[in-house]
């Protein structure tokens, strides 16, 4: 075979790889090589150019036609394309359609994110462990570490343990100290595709000493089945009689507060923009942005097989079922996005473009699981007691 002929062939076999993601993402766009830091002094996120580590995007199918894509900058999920009421396959996630999109220095985001070693706030920016006050950075508005601080694990790169058709397993070994937290910690990620159209997410950590972890995915969904709308009419069920009220900086005030009667009644599926619009929206409503970014209290009890949550879009006939064993679920509407962010096919992501269901211990925890009705939110680990977690996202379609 002459050599024009090897280029022609080769030329042919990667716009079929292409064509193969329904997502239309572009695999060698998320092919690089990146390490992040945070220069206190200039306050700004950095290249570490000597630590980089090599970046891919990684993706699932199953025999349906479900394909999910995933980055190991941040074990981000980039896409989740499943079909709606009419058969047409659909992706149900903002993101981005470059890797340099997901760096810190040119957008903050955490879209579709494996967060650690803390999801949510910690009040303050410290906890105790033993005899000692941790002190982390407060990376939220200088409030309260977010997220597990300036360089949280969505903006690190997890190693790849293991790649295949339906499963990918990430692991990150966080030292000592990372961000200020306690004990050197090996947290594992593992998204398993099934063939009933369900991303299961485990995650697994241990430690060197007591430390706290609370891992969750970030991801923003919008069923719609075009991300160019908002979620304000998709049908939310949240399975809790109980929420945790927050204060204007988003931090639970300790309080477990029943739902009747509050705009944050969800036990019957509820369109997401009903409440939040004009001066009749609740205070705290108002307070986070027009929108919800709070914490639901699960009333599953750790049961990883009752339903703890729902979203139905009526547009595209796409429901989303989340199962967890964690006892709460942030529910955040996206109430900060400006339309300033290029996502996927040049889509400027607006206010309410989707909402993010995080499975998780409460936001506070550390400081918080010795009081009454927080019992079951403890985050501490040990070498002796190591960390589990489980969510997942069943697709589905009502006609």
């Amino acid at each position: 075979m002459g050599t024009a002929a090897v280029a022609a062939l080769l030329c042919s076999c990667s716009k079929s790889t292409k064509a193969e993601l329904k997502s239309g993402l572009e695999p060698e766009k998320f092919d690089t090589t990146i390490a992040v830091a945070y220069d206190y002094d200039a306050q700004k996120f950095v290249a570490d150019e000597a630590n980089g580590k090599q970046v891919k995007l990684y993706t699932l199918t199953n025999k349906a036609g479900m394909e999910v894509s995933i980055t190991n900058f941040g074990g981000r999920v980039v896409s989740i394309v499943v079909p709606d009421k009419d058969g047409n396959f659909k992706d149900v996630v903002c993101g981005f359609d470059k890797i340099e999109n997901y760096f810190p220095w040119n957008f903050e985001t955490d879209f579709g994110c494996s967060v650690g070693r803390y999801a949510n706030r910690i009040d303050g920016g410290q906890f105790v462990v033993g005899e000692d006050t941790v002190k982390l950075d407060k990376n939220n508005n200088g409030f309260h570490s977010l997220h597990g601080g300036y360089t949280g694990w969505q903006y690190q790169v997890y190693d790849v343990v293991e790649s295949t058709d339906n499963s990918l397993t990430l692991q990150i070994v966080s030292p000592d100290g990372d961000n200020k937290f306690p004990g050197e910690v090996t947290a594992k990620v593992k998204f398993d595709l099934t063939e009933d159209n369900e991303l299961v997410i485990n995650y697994d950590a241990t430690t060197t000493k007591p430390t706290i972890i609370n891992m969750t995915n970030h991801s923003y969904f919008n069923l719609s089945g075009d991300l160019n709308n908002t979620v304000d009419e998709a049908l939310l069920m949240v399975n809790a009689d109980n929420y945790t009220p927050a204060d204007s900086t988003y931090m639970p005030t300790g309080e477990i507060r029943p739902v009747e009667g509050t705009v944050f009644d969800f036990r019957q599926p509820k369109a997401l923009g009903t409440d939040w619009k004009g001066d009749e929206s609740d205070p705290e409503i108002l307070a986070a942005g027009g929108g919800y970014d709070h914490n639901w209290c699960l009333n599953t009890k750790g049961d990883e097989k009752a339903i703890a949550a729902t979203l139905f879009d009526p547009r595209s006939g796409i429901k989303l079922e989340v199962y967890t064993n964690e006892p709460g679920i942030q529910c955040y509407t996206a109430n900060f996005q400006d339309g300033t962010r290029p996502g996927k096919g040049g889509i400027m992501y607006q206010k309410h473009c989707a909402i993010c269901l995080e499975s998780q211990k409460y936001p506070d925890s550390p400081n918080k699981y010795k009081m009454e009705g927080w019992e079951n939110s403890n985050a501490f680990i040990t070498p002796e007691k190591p960390y589990h977690s489980y969510c997942k996202y069943k697709f589905l379609v009502e006609k």
